[in-house]
């Protein structure tokens, strides 16, 4: 038996997969004050089995980053460079911000320590490490109260001996000196730049390593809490690159577990638009294969996740795409993780007149406390939700199955008064001021991960999930003139779903710096040269050692590496199978789709290789749906007037209500027509039509 949770800011979604592929679906409201509660508050009105292995997605590190509350962090670095996390680069984004306000690093001036030692950029041993230097630091850490340490010297990923001397001496000196609960004497309150993140430049290394330093002994608490709460049971938790790993490594690298929750989103999201839009999958489903690097056989898809508090975008062409130039709150966390954009667009995004007395929607949210109007939880600011209802698009009496009943009267008085402001008519033209405005931030994102990179989005099938992503799906997919709307199955609880769908993963680089014309890179019939082959064994070597470590003997092996023209200053990383001659030729091919040319004449330079570790996990099958007609109307709930805007303008028309719990393979769906089920609310406006495939998804398009 399986469980996948997912923490949002508003609800904390449970997916139950037993083992004859029977799905149970659960939802509560998160508790912010302490996650692990809602988690074993769900875990019990399941009455999960103690043999059930439980999948995890956490949000702990990316708010500890938003809201600044991590640990106490002090920086070793090598003498002169103390002030990287404050240089940075040179880009502005706040260049044109009337009062410029850049963020404190996340460790303070007299927090970064720096210590006589030199690496040269060739690996050389300059200046030794003194162990009496490091000796010296251990009161100083004490006194201030020093909970982690993140430890980045120059060039460390050539040579990582002073790193490790640093770590090895604070470990055995601290037992003189701190007291027996002092973080100083935990594994994971020592952060390595040589083992976070083995690549050159030198503010990216250094502000990934300060980061996973900072959120390790929160998540590290954190995931100690949840173990005690759902012991015996075993617990993986999810990773930015949309594989999972064991609690105990997640502890010591919490850094690359930031944005789990989106990325299980994306990976239950492309396997099931395999399932959709393949069009013979093998029996009996494909979910049981594994996901791997997830090629999907020309699958084109645009993964849109509304949640409660946000929305996140993912441009999958055929495949996941993956980045290493990922950010969290203006620092830059260079570290694998699957290429997600997200806006501050939410069910729970909050409806406000700004100074200049225009109407704006986020990026402030109710979350799960107070919540929107609706929820009768003491809200008073109108968000996206209370729009929807009063627009008659969501229930009050089906909101998670009946479980909770929203308040109409409260969210229509707001709406009321925001109307006023607004200089509405009426409540139901404010909603859709509201629900137009929201739409536009999510419209804005999409084009940025697929028109501003060389996609045009009517090429591909946008996966609509979430709470609230099927309520705005095919209005914001006729904006964007995106022909096909994907509903999933269970969408308002994918991202749990897709944490049982992802493998154990791991990934590892290293910088390699050499141009790709060099003889090492050129053997008899264009094949990789022996020196090439020898830089990837120590990465496949700690690959083997450490994914044996999470129980896996044999991991499936990925070698990709990092391509740029000479003189620039970014790469685009290009799957490396041994052939140089058609590296070099993706690279270029890579190159033009994402920059618009290409220029095959020009030398290229090998920047940094790459090892992806799989180990793929047991998936869960699930059962196909009985087959019906065409006719719905077994599923029917009634019919009751719904706002929509048409050639008249904004006014109710009739819609046709649907219980999705009781569709059958081929029932056709003509909008307008709302459909619910216990996790989320789908919007079918007039013009559009859906189909229920065998496996229960509705597949929406423009009649």
């Amino acid at each position: 038996m399986l469980l996948g949770v997912d923490i949002g800011g508003t609800f904390t979604d449970f997916v139950l997969v037993d083992d004859a592929g029977r799905i149970r679906l659960h939802k509560r409201l998160t508790s912010p004050d302490d996650p692990a509660r809602s988690v074993g508050e769900g875990v019990r009105e399941l009455g999960l089995p103690e043999s059930a292995l439980v999948v995890h997605g956490s949000t702990i590190a990316t708010n500890a980053l938003l809201e600044r509350r991590g640990a106490r962090t002090a920086l070793i670095t090598t003498a002169g460079f103390a002030d990287v996390l404050e240089i940075g680069r040179q880009n502005r984004p706040d260049l044109y911000a009337l009062v410029p306000r850049k963020p404190p690093p996340l460790v303070p001036r007299e927090w970064r320590f720096e210590l006589r030692e030199r690496i040269t950029a060739q690996g050389d041993i300059l200046i030794p490490l003194d162990p009496q230097e490091v000796a010296a630091l251990i009161p100083r850490l004490l006194a201030e109260g020093i909970e982690s340490i993140a430890v980045c010297f120059l060039f460390s990923f050539l040579r990582p001996e002073h790193e490790r001397l640093v770590r090895e001496m604070l470990e055995m000196r601290s037992e003189k000196w701190a007291p027996p609960t002092s973080h100083l004497l935990h594994p994971t309150s020592i952060s390595l730049s040589s083992e976070i993140l083995p690549e050159y430049r030198e503010y990216e290394r250094t502000s990934t390593t300060v980061i996973n330093a900072y959120v390790a002994p929160l998540v590290d608490r954190y995931l100690a809490q949840l173990e005690k709460a759902l012991r015996p049971r075993p617990l993986r938790i999810m990773q930015s690159n949309g594989g999972c790993v064991t609690s105990t490594t997640a502890r010591a690298q919490a850094a690359r577990t930031a944005l789990s929750g989106p990325a299980g989103g994306v990976v239950g999201a492309f396997e099931v638009a395999k399932e959709a839009l393949t069009p013979h999958p093998p029996a009996p489903s494909p979910l049981s294969r594994a996901v791997g690097t997830g090629e999907g056989q020309g699958v084109r898809v645009i993964t849109f996740d509304m949640g409660g508090t946000s929305t996140d975008v993912c441009l999958c062409p055929g495949r996941i795409p993956f980045t290493s130039e990922g950010e969290i709150s203006g620092m830059p966390l260079r570290l694998p993780l699957i290429d997600i954009h997200t806006v501050g667009a939410g069910g729970g995004s909050l409806a406000r007149m700004d100074a200049g007395g225009a109407l704006t929607v986020g990026p402030e949210s109710a979350g799960a406390d107070p919540g929107p109007v609706c929820y009768g939880r003491g809200g008073r600011v109108v968000a996206v939700t209370d729009a929807d209802l009063i627009l008659n698009r969501l229930d009050p009496a089906h909101f998670l199955g009946g479980r909770m009943t929203l308040e109409v009267a409260a969210a229509r008085a707001a709406l009321a008064e925001l109307a006023t402001a607004f200089g509405s008519a009426s409540p139901e033209t404010a909603a859709w001021g509201v629900i137009q405005i929201a739409n536009a931030t999510m419209e804005r994102a999409i084009r940025k991960i697929s028109i501003e990179r060389g996609f045009d989005p009517r090429d591909f099938t946008l996966v609509a999930f979430g709470g609230a992503g099927p309520v705005h799906a095919c209005e914001l997919a006729e904006r964007l003139r995106i022909p096909r709307v994907l509903v999933p199955r269970a969408p308002g609880v994918l991202s749990a779903l897709g944490m049982l769908l992802s493998d154990l993963v791991k990934d590892y680089s290293l910088t390699a710096m050499r141009r790709a014309e060099a003889p090492t890179l050129s053997a008899v019939e264009g094949r990789g040269g022996s020196d090439l082959e020898e830089s990837f064994q120590p990465l496949e070597a700690r690959a083997r050692a450490e994914m044996a470590v999470e129980g896996v003997t044999a991991p499936r092996l990925e070698r990709s590496v990092d391509m740029r023209y000479v003189g620039q200053s970014f790469e685009i990383n290009v799957p490396f199978e041994g052939n140089w001659r058609l590296v070099i030729g993706e690279f270029h091919a890579r190159h033009g789709q994402r920059y618009g040319h290409a220029h095959p004449d020009e030398p290229v330079e090998l920047v940094n290789l790459r090892v992806r570790a799989v180990g793929e996990t047991r998936k869960p099958v699930f059962e196909e749906l009985p087959v019906g007609g065409a006719d719905p109307s077994a599923a029917s709930a009634g019919e009751r007037p719904v706002w929509f805007e048409g050639q008249a303008g904004l006014q109710p028309q009739a819609a046709r209500l649907f219980e999705r719990e009781k569709f059958r393979a081929g029932n056709r769906v003509e909008g307008p027509a709302i459909v619910f089920q216990m996790d989320a609310t789908t919007v079918i406006p007039p013009g559009w039509a859906g189909m229920v495939d065998c496996w229960g998804h509705l597949l929406l398009e423009r009649r």
